[in-house]
């Protein structure tokens, strides 16, 4: 499949969260909030607009993802999400094209490290390596399976370890979010096998000692 990547324009904004509804609805949880994520995230001090992109096909819109500024206490990182392709075109190279094509521009950038929360067995294609094997865990101090770390340059991560803490516009209000799904046609909310998948992922945590 033929597809371009470009920078996100405000004219996408909308397509954009259309792309992200469709692509998390019933993903992880019933329903889904990343679409709400998205429009927050633009107008969000953490926001990183040189590393926003779109991935078109035609005249369709069919993938995007997004960066923010995080931390490992101290220490500048950056994270991606919501990382999301139209489930017709999964599976066809899009989500990686739009991950291979931002980390590049990352390391142009001097960037030092990305680090997400995600499925391991899909990430560790791009080099990415479980936070714990940089001593990284989570906010609340937890060594984390689906906390996966990439350093943009060799040696990038010797010497940083502790809590890693992502941006604040992830937090997102359930109320907030379920208020701004009303203007986007109804969709039936159920429960799927890949939110077992997901909280099976999730739930794999030891605290750090």
């Amino acid at each position: 499949m033929r597809f371009e990547i470009r920078r996100e324009t405000e004219a996408d904004f909308r397509a954009v969260e259309e792309v992200t509804r469709e692509a998390f609805w019933n993903l992880n949880s019933p329903g889904c909030e990343e679409h709400y994520l998205a429009h927050l995230l633009r107008n969000h001090p953490d926001f990183l607009p040189e590393l926003d992109f779109v991935a078109v096909h035609g005249a369709e819109i069919v993938g995007s993802i997004m960066y923010s500024a995080s931390r490992v206490e101290d220490v500048p990182t950056v994270t991606f999400g919501p990382l999301s392709v139209l489930p017709l075109y999964q599976g066809r190279g899009v989500g990686t094209a739009l991950v291979e094509h931002t980390l590049a521009l990352c390391r142009q950038m001097r960037l030092r490290a990305v680090l997400i929360y995600g499925d391991p067995a899909y990430y560790a294609r791009f080099g990415f390596q479980p936070a714990r094997a940089f001593d990284i865990c989570t906010a609340d101090n937890m060594y984390a399976a689906a906390l996966q770390a990439l350093e943009l340059y060799p040696g990038a991560l010797e010497g940083v370890h502790g809590r890693f803490f992502e941006s604040d516009v992830f937090e997102v209000d359930v109320r907030a979010a379920a208020a701004f799904d009303r203007v986007f046609p109804r969709r039936e909310k159920r429960e799927t096998p890949s939110q077992r998948a997901f909280q099976k992922i999730a739930a794999m945590r030891e605290p750090r000692r």
